[in-house]
């Protein structure tokens, strides 16, 4: 069994987390099985699950054990971040002195190349989706349009309620994270889209939670992640040979496609959801490697293209 103390901590730990960082559910519950997850490890290897006194060398021994598991230095990284938010807010509460992941350095992880779909790639989706009208090809045609008119994240898709819906002012209230919410127009064939689904969702049978949330299963509940990334892995593989085809390709997709039509950066991050701009300039480095790429390949004076 958990220490008392360890339980008290965590739960504390929890609501902090919740109540004055205004984390979602899910964040906050990897938090809470990253923490809880070297206390085990921590209880098998050192008959010490109270992690308030676990020291570095410790955590890197667990470090150590991920790595021999074939853990990716990527949740490696996430792992050990919420341990250190943990042993933060110990030390914010004086529970203990000093944080031992203090100075602790990130493993090296690779970046990844985010390889947007086209233009065509995309519109070949949503045409191959207008054929058919029955509820669950609407909402699937919906979906696609939706991340890719807004960019939102996938979780942000899966919490759409019908009363952040505002079809008079075509435009969408989107819950982010930490709660944050942003306003997203909406163009008027996603709106069209939004007008016939709802007429298809009206004849659905309605389930426990079906009657406040936008998208839902042909069993009348809330739609679920892995519902939605298969509608647009299954779609998107019929229409483009890229590698990885998920929800967030169509994001990338939305945020570089608009900046390489001229949309402002400031605005983008705020369509994004974004805390920093930091995070919405990656999308121009992608956008500077495209023009890059155009420019040596068309440019009469380059002697080097193909």
């Amino acid at each position: 069994m958990f220490l008392n103390g360890f339980f008290m901590f965590i739960n504390e730990f929890i609501a902090y987390l919740s109540l004055e960082k205004k984390y979602s559910d899910h964040t906050t519950k990897a938090y809470e099985a990253d923490v809880v997850s070297f206390s085990v490890f921590c209880g098998i290897e050192y008959d010490e699950k109270d992690v308030s006194k676990s020291n570095y060398a410790q955590i890197r021994s667990w470090v150590v054990s991920l790595v021999d598991l074939g853990v990716s230095n990527r949740t490696i990284n996430r792992k050990v971040s919420s341990l250190k938010a943990y042993y933060r807010f110990l030390v914010k509460t004086e529970c203990i002195e000093k944080n031992p992941l203090s100075k602790h350095r990130a493993l090296k992880v690779s970046k990844k190349i985010q390889v947007p779909f086209s233009e065509a790639e995309i519109n070949a989706v949503l045409m191959s989706l207008k054929e058919a009208e029955d509820f669950v090809s609407v909402r699937n045609r919906l979906i696609v349009e939706l991340f890719y008119a807004t960019g939102m994240r996938r979780i942000e898709l899966v919490n759409l309620k019908l009363v952040d819906l505002d079809i008079s002012n075509a435009r969408v209230k989107v819950l982010g994270k930490r709660n944050k919410e942003r306003y997203i127009p909406l163009i008027s064939s996603v709106v069209d889209t939004l007008r016939l689904y709802l007429i298809k969702r009206s004849e659905v049978i309605l389930g426990d939670d079906g009657a406040s949330y936008l998208l839902l299963t042909k069993k009348g509940v809330k739609i679920y992640e892995t519902l939605v990334y298969r509608v647009i892995n299954r779609y998107f593989s019929e229409a483009s040979s890229k590698v990885k085809k998920s929800p967030h390709i169509i994001r990338h997709s939305f945020a570089t496609h608009m900046l390489a039509e001229g949309a402002n950066l400031n605005a983008l991050k705020e369509l994004l959801g974004h805390s920093s701009l930091a995070a919405t300039q990656v999308y121009t480095h992608q956008n500077v490697a495209q023009l890059t790429k155009v420019y040596k390949q068309s440019h009469p004076r380059n002697n080097s293209k193909k």
